[in-house]
């Protein structure tokens, strides 16, 4: 065990494990992400973790609670599970293509172009209004186009380490018309096999830590279908403000990583 972590295991930090495991699974079932753009962060700032490790652990966290957020969801028939199997697909194979262009692309260019894909989502979210009664018929053309949105979620993945969640519950809504909650409930189904994916991967490279990983996941199970149900019961335009401010903090992120970058270079 590596200093770093004999830090991160005294009751200061169980505690803050716990904290941020129950704040990620609230808005993990409210918004249908991973909740890697809360853990992560909090991981870094409270514990300490470095870049790399807090990732590691946060992908290997959002397995049992995108778990619980899917059955939270499929309660309600809010998930569209073809389609994420798609999706899911799509973005195993993005997320190789990812890993390797990243030695490749400048980190700060992508970090600003995901800024930019933001901002267009953000604004777009006031101008169409999501109906609770939209169902997803799967067709050839707009099952291409899964592929096709679930291979870019994971080169963005790979590249830059956002969730998928982030891409895809709003390209799900704008796009391809789906109501809020299928798009939430889809989002989490696909995360599931590309965390389990990627986690393999970072256990091998010693990349995770999996007790944290267990602390913050299994806590977070216990806010996820809360937050799920609080998605139910939120007016579609409302539930649109609310995950424009969640996109929004994400966004100051990445442009604030984007800035430090380009003073490194």
């Amino acid at each position: 065990m590596s200093d770093a972590e004999t830090r991160n295991r005294g009751p200061r930090a169980y505690a803050a494990f716990i904290g941020i495991g129950l704040l990620a699974g609230l808005l993990s079932g409210l918004f249908g992400v991973g909740g890697g753009t809360v853990i992560v962060p909090l991981l870094v700032l409270f514990l300490h973790f470095n870049q790399r490790l807090g990732a590691g652990t946060s992908l290997a966290a959002i397995v049992p609670t995108a778990a619980v957020g899917v059955v939270s969801y499929a309660i309600h028939g809010s998930v569209a599970w073809v389609p994420a199997l798609i999706l899911a697909a799509g973005s195993v194979v993005g997320a190789q293509i990812g890993t390797r262009l990243l030695p490749k692309i400048s980190q700060t260019t992508l970090r600003w172009f995901f800024v930019g894909f933001l901002v267009v989502v953000i604004v777009s979210l006031f101008l169409v209004i999501p109906s609770r009664e939209a169902t997803f018929d799967l067709q050839l053309l707009n099952g291409l186009a899964l592929v096709a949105v679930g291979v870019v979620t994971g080169i963005l993945a790979g590249l830059i380490g956002v969730g998928g969640g982030v891409i895809v519950v709003p390209v799900l809504m704008l796009a391809f018309g789906t109501s809020d909650l299928v798009a939430k409930g889809t989002s989490l189904l696909m995360m599931i096999p590309t965390a389990i994916s990627g986690t393999i991967g970072n256990i091998r490279n010693r990349n995770v830590d999996l007790v944290a990983a267990a602390v913050v996941g299994f806590s977070a199970c216990t806010t996820t279908a809360l937050g799920a149900w609080l998605a139910t019961l939120i007016d579609p335009f409302a539930g649109n403000i609310l995950f424009a401010a969640y996109l929004v903090v994400i966004a100051v992120q990445m442009a604030m990583k984007a800035i430090r970058g380009r003073k490194k270079d």
